[in-house]
């Protein structure tokens, strides 16, 4: 008898719930508690990728409109048509009717979503060029369509319609081919979900909560980027469940991140990494905004996250401001993720890959400052005014400047410099240290040896 209940008590012990012995439990404070890993703060630059429905009208108001900055989004092209109550409403409404006519449902749009030059290594090879360390695809954006074959979206997939294919994972095995990482980007809610609109409730514990576990289980993301949570309190999104869940039970438990968009109270409060959209955090500039915590700010090349036929030269950045803006948010701490919107057919626009290119052209010969680098506690407060930047790595200081100096630089609060040179010059770059003040002179440089375009970048060795 005493073996018998020895024996119980073991099998007992055995299956307690795993909640009972998880190292996170489903509430914020312990959630909070992990840390970010690593790997993303090393990572520093990543390309989001805006693909759907949506990209098969590829419509959007531009700035010439006169409209603010989250009002140009192509990829909100169903609700912008249909929400009579939005302001740019008029503008949609007037596109959809004229090109498509009144009868024409956005469901008919899976017709055009074809895909048949999708050509995921060519796209991987694209962003391995680009210097980018990891890649986020939009699995499901608001529409409800996925691009993978989700058992809850029958008939509403990449899989069961439109290209037949499933876009999400031929996508994952290319770049994770090419030593990226890669995760995915997903809507907690759907505009036009019949159930989302009828029980809320239903509608997480039915339909997002198994398939966003199926997401993560079937292709193993190294990224969970979740958004539309603006609707609801994290608490009805069941996100602390979902995250302990995560955290202490899925194949990505160990290296995971996920971001802050868990509930209309978590940004810049709870969850992972703190997220900016187009340099704006609560409709507030982040423009030179110290941040504490690791963060990352997304936006498009140009002013939509999905591709939108009307935008001009003028509504996508130059080289030159990427590179910049990619030096802003490094030496403030965070990170760039950086989207492209792909055409219905599969192609990534040229202007994208011409501006990925040139980034990567630029990070190959001064990646050094960026990757594993951290903020400069020392640096001046940045300002929309700073062309002259910080990161540090180690004992290595360097300062990466946005326009070429024309005058000495002098930086302070360093007491001791090594060797100072800058990144693929070979020529020497002078330097004298006086108190904690060291100043530097640029040297005299030509078209025949200019290391790179847009942003150059001093290094002092052993800075003390």
């Amino acid at each position: 008898m005493k073996r018998l209940l020895n024996c119980l008590t073991l099998v007992l012990l055995l299956t307690i719930p795993t909640a009972m012995n998880a190292q996170y439990q489903p509430n914020w404070a312990s959630i909070d508690s992990r840390p970010v890993p690593a790997w993303f703060e090393n990572a520093k630059f990543g390309i989001f990728i805006h693909w759907g429905l949506f990209s098969v009208p590829a419509f959007g108001p531009t700035a010439r409109d006169g409209v603010g900055v989250y009002d140009r989004y192509a990829e909100w092209y169903w609700q912008k048509s249909t929400d009579r109550d939005s302001k740019t409403y008029p503008i949609f409404a007037k596109f959809q009717d004229r090109v498509y006519g009144t009868d024409f449902k956005y469901q008919d749009f899976v017709k055009g979503f074809t895909c048949e030059l999708f050509k995921p290594d060519e796209w991987a090879d694209m962003f391995k060029q680009s210097g980018a360390k990891y890649v986020v695809l939009t699995s499901k954006h608001h529409e409800g369509f996925t691009l993978w074959p989700s058992a809850q979206a029958w008939n509403w997939n990449a899989v069961d319609v439109g290209p037949h294919r499933d876009l999400a994972g031929d996508l994952i095995k290319a770049v994770r081919a090419k030593d990226l990482r890669m995760g995915y980007y997903y809507s907690l809610y759907e505009w036009f979900n019949p159930l989302y609109k009828k029980d809320v409730n239903a509608y997480v514990d039915q339909h997002m909560m198994p398939q966003l576990k199926d997401l993560v289980t079937r292709y193993k993301p190294d990224i969970v980027w979740t958004d539309g949570e603006w609707e609801h309190p994290s608490e009805t999104w069941k996100s602390t469940e979902f995250l302990a869940w995560l955290y202490n039970e899925s194949p990505v438990k160990k290296d995971v991140v996920v971001n802050d968009r868990w509930g209309k109270e978590t940004r810049s409060k709870h969850g992972g990494i703190y997220t900016t959209e187009y340099d704006l955090v609560h409709d507030a500039n982040s423009t030179g905004m110290t941040f504490t915590h690791p963060w990352e700010e997304c936006r498009g090349i140009g002013s939509s996250f999905g591709y939108n036929r009307t935008e001009n030269l003028e509504d996508y950045s130059t080289s030159g401001q990427l590179i910049g803006m990619l030096i802003d948010k490094v030496a403030r701490g965070g990170n760039l993720l950086l989207n492209v919107g792909p055409t219905a057919d599969g192609r990534i626009p040229v202007i994208m890959q011409q501006r990925l290119h040139d980034i990567g052209d630029w990070l190959a010969v001064n990646g050094e400052a960026i990757y594993d680098t951290r903020k400069w506690d020392a640096a001046p407060a940045v300002t929309k005014d700073t062309k002259v930047y910080f990161t540090r790595k180690g004992s290595d200081l360097y300062m990466l400047c946005t326009e070429w100096p024309t005058q000495p630089i002098t930086v302070s609060g360093i007491s001791k410099a090594g060797r100072t040179t800058m990144l693929g010059y070979k020529g020497t770059v002078s330097a004298s240290t006086s108190g904690k003040t060291v100043r530097i002179t640029m040297p005299a440089v030509t078209p025949g040896n200019i290391p790179c375009q847009h942003a150059w970048v001093v290094k002092l060795a052993g800075v003390l």
